[in-house]
């Protein structure tokens, strides 16, 4: 009973013009699946105690007709409709089994056999819409109005949907950007997470590109519309994600791509089975009893169980270990996967910015600890994400920080403060150097030519780019209008990363690809580390999907893991897509068929492994059932198979089967599909 994604609006566009849409999470109720899933599962509940205690038929017996009634009711109807269009819904043949069951007195197995698939659709629907509400709350990135400059050097506010390809509008400190468009006048630090996924803001002056929907730091921007509010990029991932999800094949479980024909098959065997005897003279109530014992042990509810316990396990399994997998069909992919894209900021690495390189131009009197000092001391009244991880590396070494005066913050520039009596600067280095008083600099210039053998810039310059050509960004630190020294800030790889990716090597047989929006040289240093080579960067969120599509089109069946609003679409698109639980944004959650709740990289080859079981776990149960039902089948045909025995041999198969899938759910499983060398990870203890 596959759900489809149903648009949050006929136009996600349209959405984005119309104003920002209030985040509504679909309550559980309001999904009429659920509803119905629900009350046939209470009405079950109440039956069968009342059954087993032995209370009158007519009382539990009501109860039951009742759970078939609601649980049933819709997916008969939509499966009597499905047959008028000439196609054979399995849920109709579930319906048919059950109400088969019941009217030779299996009333209890038949109404077991409605809960279930009733549960399944409500599940399923339940995925469905959480995915939904997701993309509206994307729409929430895009502001509703916009403020306007006229001609004459007047503002107006008015809804973004008004706003025309040419206008200028005015974002202030703090806003987000109403359209994409190019800067005309000011200079800020604009953070563009949700569209690249670059943890750092990005510095904009006149003639930069902006994006709707991007969060405006300090300073004032003067932004000239470029795009329409229904072609700005926030507005096309949301298509992005509509789209990938709504034409991504419902990928069905093994056993459900031959259902059609087994339950084609299944249906003329009844038939024949019941008619054939009852046309050449066999009473009625035997040649039912009969056909009626013959669906019964012919159904494929051991076949569809020696699907589901595996997977079900698999995915109780890993939910212990911390990754949450949403369903049995996203279990089932996991496993059929032969290439891994891998987003860098929030996947491969922390996610945080921090401070890897303390370098003090000791001729100016300052070694590493007074550096990062008077720097944490400086930054600390800042909010940029540069100055918390200055701040966080100086907590980290206990330095205690001296009290600030005067603290100034320049967008693009960097900070100003009084330390200690001093003039401390912490910022970027070419404004900076250009900035310093030239007095000082003729001076120093003369100290360090005899020291250092260089003039200051040169010095300056040379650690600078050495920061910089390995990934790093550079901070210089200016103290008195002399530089004092350059700190290297950058974002760090996780402790698991290499030994994740050397796993999924092993698993898919080639490595993995990097798909990030940040800059080629951060991204080529964190690959180089985490053992990756095909490198991908500058990417936007389309990018990444048509490196996935580049992909698919070679046959490949391709994972994505990701974290941020900018990764979704691609998530969307993958075969499967994973997302990293703790940083990750709401819409790559709801997106991603797979989550990893406590960010432990390394449980994606665990999972992969132990759903690569489980797909050999499901084979093995196929074997089983396949050769009772056919058995029981021969039995029936050749000769008189006594109903009890064929409703115990149909029962044990089943049971035997859900047996042998339960295995995966003890510890040694996952233990076994860790990665080499990693064991079960970190913090892996049972929830």
């Amino acid at each position: 009973m596959p759900a489809t994604l149903t648009p949050p609006a006929a136009d996600p566009a349209a959405s984005v013009r119309a104003g920002a849409v209030p985040r509504r999470r679909t309550r559980l109720l309001a999904l009429p699946e659920v509803r119905r899933a629900a009350a046939a599962t209470a009405l079950f509940l109440l039956a069968l105690p009342l059954q087993l205690a032995g209370a009158p038929a007519l009382i539990w017996g009501a109860l039951y007709v009742l759970s078939y009634a609601t649980g049933g009711w819709e997916p008969g109807w939509e499966g009597l409709k499905a047959l008028k269009g000439r196609t054979l819904d399995v849920d109709l043949l579930m319906v048919v089994a059950a109400l088969g069951a019941a009217s030779i007195g299996q009333v209890m197995d038949g109404a077991l056999l409605i809960v279930i698939f009733a549960t399944s659709g409500a599940l399923e629907a339940l995925a469905t819409a959480r995915t939904a509400d997701s993309v509206r709350g994307l729409l929430d990135l895009a502001p509703a109005t916009a403020t306007r400059i006229a001609a004459d050097g007047t503002e107006q506010t008015l809804p973004v949907d008004e706003l025309a390809v040419g206008d200028t509008v005015l974002v202030r400190p703090g806003e987000r950007v109403g359209a994409d468009g190019r800067v005309l006048d000011g200079a800020s630090e604009v953070d563009q997470t949700s569209i690249t996924g670059e943890p750092l803001p990005a510095l904009k002056e006149p003639g930069d590109e902006v994006f709707a929907g991007t969060l405006n730091g300090t300073g004032a921007l003067r932004v000239r519309v470029e795009r329409d509010a229904s072609d700005s990029v926030i507005a096309r991932i949301v298509r992005m994600v509509e789209e990938a999800s709504e034409t991504k094949a419902p990928t069905q479980l093994f056993i459900e791509k031959v259902e059609q024909r087994y339950s084609l098959g299944m249906v003329a065997a009844t038939l024949a089975v019941f008619g054939v005897p009852l046309a050449f003279g066999e009473a009625f109530s035997e040649a039912l009893l009969r056909g009626m014992t013959f669906m019964i042990v012919a159904s494929p509810c051991a076949v569809v169980l020696a699907t589901m316990p595996p997977l079900l396990s698999a995915i109780a399994n890993a939910g212990r270990h911390g990754v949450l997998v949403k369903s049995a069909v996203a279990m089932e992919r996991l496993g059929q996967i032969d290439a891994v894209a891998l987003d860098k900021t929030g996947t491969l690495t922390e996610g945080t910015p921090r401070v890897v390189d303390v370098r003090p131009l000791r001729e100016r009197g300052l070694d590493e600890v007074e550096l990062l000092t008077f720097a944490a001391a400086a930054e600390h009244p800042s909010e940029h994400p540069l100055a918390r991880a200055v701040v966080d590396a100086a907590r980290e070494r206990g330095l205690d920080l001296p009290a600030t005066e005067g603290f100034t913050s320049a967008p693009g520039i960097g900070v100003m403060a009084v330390v200690g009596g001093r003039t401390v600067q912490v910022g970027a280095p070419a404004r900076l150097l250009a900035e310093a008083e030239a007095e000082v600099e003729v001076e120093v210039e003369a100290k360090c030519a005899a020291d250092a053998g260089g003039d200051t810039d040169g010095v300056v310059a040379a650690l600078v780019r050495e920061l910089e050509e390995s990934g790093r960004s550079a901070v210089l630190v200016v103290v008195d209008g002399t530089p004092a020294g350059v700190l290297g800030i950058a974002d760090r790889l996780r402790p698991d990363a290499a030994a994740t990716v050397a796993a999924l090597t092993v698993l898919t047989g080639t490595a993995p690809t990097l798909l990030t929006g940040d800059n080629p040289r951060a991204a080529a240093r964190l690959a180089a580390e985490a053992g990756v080579e095909d490198v991908r960067a500058g990417l936007l969120p389309q990018e990444k999907v048509g490196a996935v599509r580049e992909l698919e089109g070679a046959g490949r069946r391709v994972m994505v893991v990701g974290d941020g609003v900018n990764d979704a679409p691609a998530l969307a698109a993958a075969h499967i897509g994973v997302a990293m639980g703790r940083a990750g944004s709401d819409l790559a959650l709801e997106t991603a068929d797979a989550v990893i709740v406590r960010d432990e990289l390394v449980a994606v080859p665990a999972t992969v492994a132990l759903s690569r079981r489980a797909r050999e776990l499901v084979v093995q149960n196929l074997v089983i059932a396949g050769v009772f039902i056919a058995g029981l089948v021969v039995w029936d045909l050749a000769g008189t198979l006594p109903l009890p025995l064929g409703v115990a041999g149909h029962e044990g198969s089943t049971v035997l089967v859900g047996l042998n899938g339960l295995r995966l759910l003890r510890d040694s499983a996952w233990k076994r599909a860790a990665p080499e060398g990693t064991g079960t990870p970190a913090g892996a203890a049972k929830l």
